[in-house]
């Protein structure tokens, strides 16, 4: 007698919403991720959200690009006498920053006229400059690069736009879906790091360690740093990073050979190493910015088959200083 397997149960429908350990989580990407509570849909709450994405932004983008939005008219000058692009590259990434900061400080005195009973509609002269410098800013941000040196982070950029311009329960909607593309990004570089080097015997004691950091990696994008969970979150994910990071090969050789498919290639263990530990920072850029680094991801995806083929490294660009 045949026996016919059971269907599986379709995937949930994104947006889902469900109490898991008398947690609420909220399906996207293939992840159940952690709510909170909403703020009020009010100016002062998002005057708090805008004064918080805008320190996230300049704490994940190249340094010197925090320019008081009271000097707008200097950092516009100096963008546009510049001819050099390199240096125009950075001096927009200075401009953007100063009109970050000017809609900052609109919308500051926009929650005070509010707090003194003086209604503020769209079409209101402060409300519509404040639009605009957030605009502007997003623009020129394109050309802005991650601490990192590999990519930019437009979202970074376009998130305040976002805030000021729709309802605060559709911001964090689209923040969950974010995570959870944040975590598929996670899981990719992981699997791209399990399968480049558990075959090279040196290296063959790796998958645990990028488990338990990666799941760990997860946890800490979903969570705030309000949460009192962040007291065991963060230490777990900081340790469990350091000890990827700091894994030794098996065999204390400069090469070894490729177990399985590669058995002619020789593998330099430095250029191993160098490679494991970028995995681990582009994981930690991902995690701390709960953005998707997609360019960053699928470059180092690229490498480790690259490593894995050839045994050494690709060339990689250099990080910006610290």
């Amino acid at each position: 007698m045949c026996t016919v397997p059971p269907t599986p149960d379709p995937p949930p429908v994104e947006g889902t919403r469900r109490l898991m350990d008398q947690t609420e989580r909220v399906f996207y990407g293939g992840y159940w991720i952690k709510t909170y509570p909403l703020p009020a849909d009010t100016l002062q709450a998002k005057r708090a959200l805008i004064d918080a994405l805008t320190r996230r932004l300049f704490n994940h983008t190249e340094h010197g690009l925090n320019v008081p939005g009271a000097r707008l008219k200097e950092a516009r000058a100096a963008f546009d006498a510049e001819t050099d692009p390199a240096m125009r590259r950075v001096k927009g990434g200075m401009l953007a920053g100063a009109l970050f900061n000017r809609a900052t400080d609109i919308f500051r005195r926009l929650v005070e006229l509010q707090g003194e009973g003086v209604e503020m509609n769209e079409e209101s002269p402060l409300v519509r400059d404040c639009g605009r410098c957030l605009l502007e800013a997003m623009e020129l941000g394109r050309s802005v690069l991650h601490r990192s040196g590999e990519e930019g982070l437009d979202e970074l950029w376009g998130e305040p736009f976002k805030a000021f311009s729709v309802p605060i329960e559709d911001f964090y909607e689209s923040r969950y879906i974010k995570i959870g593309q944040c975590m598929r990004d996670i899981d990719r570089i992981a699997e791209a790091m399990v399968e480049g080097f558990s075959s090279i015997p040196v290296f063959a004691h790796i998958e645990p360690l990028v488990r338990a950091f990666t799941a760990a990696a997860r946890t800490k994008t979903e969570t705030l740093r309000t949460d009192a969970a962040i007291f065991d979150v963060w230490p777990r994910f900081v340790t469990t990073g350091e000890r990827l990071a700091e894994i030794q090969p098996l065999v204390p050789t400069d090469w070894t050979l490729h177990a399985q498919d590669c058995p002619s290639v020789r593998h330099s263990e430095a250029d191993g190493l160098e490679l494991i530990r970028r995995g681990r920072d582009l994981i930690f850029y991902i995690a701390r910015a709960r953005t998707p680094m997609p360019k960053s991801t699928r470059e180092y995806i690229e490498r480790c088959e690259f490593y894995r083929r050839n045994g050494h490294r690709p060339s990689m660009p250099s990080p910006l200083p610290a």
